[in-house]
């Protein structure tokens, strides 16, 4: 407990004050610097049994002479089979000829995100998936790496170091992957909350409906610019994850008092943006953090559950207010927000431990550094930093994911459906109501209840995705290796006409001669084809682009944001002149179209790889 309070915002403060309160292990009295780093400091190196040693060094064995160990996989495991005693086990062996060869950074259990960053081709996306699968095996100190210019490079000390995230107990893992589902689901509550509230602004400022809703729709255009700069930051290893949540979260909270005191429409809508903005980093960085965390193998698990609370936040939202806002007023919408996200905040500002590794090791190697006062010590992250420059962060935050979406047809195919899909999401704001209000004469509150459709929808999706992962896609990695990146798209080719047959159903029976439980089955249908679709999309893009993959997911938020930003205000005067069936319909024959390209992806994909300038090759 004390060493998650000491990682937390809280911690971090309280060292600033004073660091003896809170001290990490090599400020303490009786700490002992590894014995590796001890010799390195002196021009020695552990005898090659006692640690596990990065490939750039050489081998040094009693009585043989000093050879380099080779890259390829197959030539080192064939020599280190031929030398190795027969007792050992098959699964050391493995993890002995595995890490002979692997990177310095894949010896220990990396992250994801740093894990996809430097896998410059298929091959080395093979490996580390293979590694991911590979059981943690008996402790073993880790060497560090000494450069030619006689840098020290500080690494984790041992394969099982407790402050590699990705070495944290299922608890810790736990409690931060509640912390950011939590926060994720009540900052996308906020965008729908505020559309049973629109009424009552309308009366209140003398607006028509497509300047009230734009209450909605600039916060969710603000959340989808965010991740352009917050995104960025988050990975420069000096920062980390924490700061931009704790500070963003921070004014987002503080912004919920004004929003739910304003009484002109244009500071209204000007407070919405901001909220929007400052709330934006759950959604830019808490991928971010689950990759810290989780293998490969066991990350989709955890990023279905960060979509369930993405997409279950604005479905709820109209339920929260829908009742309270009928009983009081159009700001007690705000109200809600506030007392739901300042707990929220509480609980990151206490709990929330940085999970970058990057970070952490950059923060470990300043430490050793004021302990041994020798300068040769520093971190990967801070070598790599020195070299960022303001011109390369702004290429990756602004430039490079529209260059992907402008220059990479693959890319450009599965974020306009993606943006498709969530912008008809974003519309049944505007058809519940001409529906269930107009229609079934609902009222507010029970207009919000139909959303549960949307969480229905979700929750039998996860229970087929993770079925389909646990039974078909792991066992399939573990044999054969990761094989085609369109093989994630399988599960696409049967949901994607989900989204269509879901729509028409809805439009359709959408009538008062027809119960109003039709009409919710055929959202429950859409859902799962837009929640499984994004899905198979988030999986397939990361494996076809994996240095490229933040870019990815940045400009793919994007452009689903703007979309949906644009559907809010055009459904509405679509739905009321074309009625809801024929606009509906309107809207399925986009999709329809979108699913044909589904299958083109998935049977001609490696052909559009094999002429991409970014995918690994």
């Amino acid at each position: 407990m004390q060493a998650l309070i000491r990682d937390a915002p809280i911690g971090q403060i309280v060292r600033w004050v004073n660091p003896r309160l809170l001290p990490y292990p090599e400020e303490r009295d009786n700490f002992e610097l590894p014995p590796a780093y001890v010799q390195m400091q002196h021009g020695k190196k552990h005898a090659p049994s006692a640690s596990v040693r990065a490939p750039s060094e050489p081998v040094i064995e009693e009585g043989l002479p000093t050879e380099e160990v080779c890259p390829e996989i197959e030539k080192d495991t064939e020599e280190k089979e031929s030398l190795e005693d027969e007792s050992v086990s098959d699964l050391e062996k493995i993890q002995t000829a595995r890490t002979a060869h692997t990177a310095r950074s894949q010896i220990s259990r990396v992250g994801t995100r740093e894990a996809l960053s430097k896998s410059n081709t298929r091959a080395d996306l093979e490996q580390q998936f293979s590694l991911a699968t590979v059981e943690r095996g008996p402790s073993r100190p880790i060497e560090p790496e000494v450069r030619d210019d006689g840098t020290i490079l500080v690494d984790w000390y041992t394969t099982d170091d407790p402050e590699n995230p990705q070495n944290w107990s299922f608890g810790k893992k736990a409690l931060v992957l509640s912390q950011i589902l939590i926060y994720t689901m009540a900052v996308y509550m906020g965008s729908a909350i505020y559309s049973p509230s629109i009424p009552g602004v309308m009366e209140r400022f003398g607006v028509n409906l497509q300047t009230a809703s734009m209450g909605l729709s600039m916060y969710v255009l603000a959340y989808g610019i965010g991740p352009l700069l917050f995104s960025p930051l988050s990975e420069i290893p000096v920062i980390g994850r924490n700061p931009p949540y704790i500070i963003s979260y921070a004014i987002f909270v503080i912004l919920l008092v004004p929003s739910s005191l304003v009484d002109n429409f244009a500071g209204l809508i000007v407070l919405r943006f901001l909220q929007g903005f400052f709330g934006s980093p759950c959604l830019a960085t808490g991928g971010a953090t689950l990759q810290d965390l989780y293998s490969l193998i066991k990350l989709p698990y955890v990023l279905s559950l960060w979509a369930f609370a993405a997409t279950c936040g604005p479905a709820l939202g109209p339920i929260i207010s829908g009742f309270s806002v009928a009983a009081e007023n159009w700001h007690w919408s705000q109200w809600e927000m506030l007392w739901m996200n300042g707990p929220v905040f509480l609980s990151l500002f206490f709990l929330l431990p940085e999970t970058s590794s990057n970070n952490i090791l950059l923060r470990r190697a300043a430490r050793l550094r004021a302990l041994t006062g020798d300068d040769r010590l520093k971190s990967q992250s801070e070598i790599d930093q020195a070299k960022m420059t303001p011109r390369d962060i702004a290429i990756e935050a602004l430039w490079r994911p529209f260059q992907l979406v402008l220059l990479d047809p693959s890319v450009a195919f599965t974020a306009v459906y993606t943006a498709l899909i969530y912008g008809i999401f974003y519309s049944f704001f505007e058809a519940f109501p001409l529906v269930y209000e107009v229609m079934y004469h609902f009222n507010l509150g029970e207009t919000g209840l139909t959303f549960l459709s949307v969480t229905v929808g979700v929750v039998l999706s996860i229970a087929a995705y993770w079925a389909y992962i646990w039974y078909i896609v792991e066992p399939e990695i573990r044999a054969y290796g990761l094989g085609a990146p369109e093989r994630r798209l399988l599960p696409a080719l049967i949901v994607t006409w989900f989204v269509p047959v879901g729509l028409f159903i809805f439009g359709w029976t959408s009538d008062p001669k027809i119960h109003w439980i039709v009409s919710c089955i055929g959202i429950v249908i859409t859902t799962i084809g837009i929640f499984l679709i994004i899905q198979c999309i988030f999986l397939y893009l990361p494996l076809v682009y994996p240095q490229y993959a933040a870019s990815l997911f940045a400009g793919n938020d994007f452009m689903r944001s703007a979309l949906a930003t644009g559907a809010i205000h055009f459904s509405s005067p679509m739905f009321r002149n074309l009625g809801i069936g024929k606009g509906i319909s309107l809207l399925a024959g986009l999709t329809i179209g979108c699913s044909a390209g589904v299958y083109v992806l998935y049977f001609f994909g490696h052909k559009l790889r094999a002429r991409s300038r970014f995918a690994a090759q």
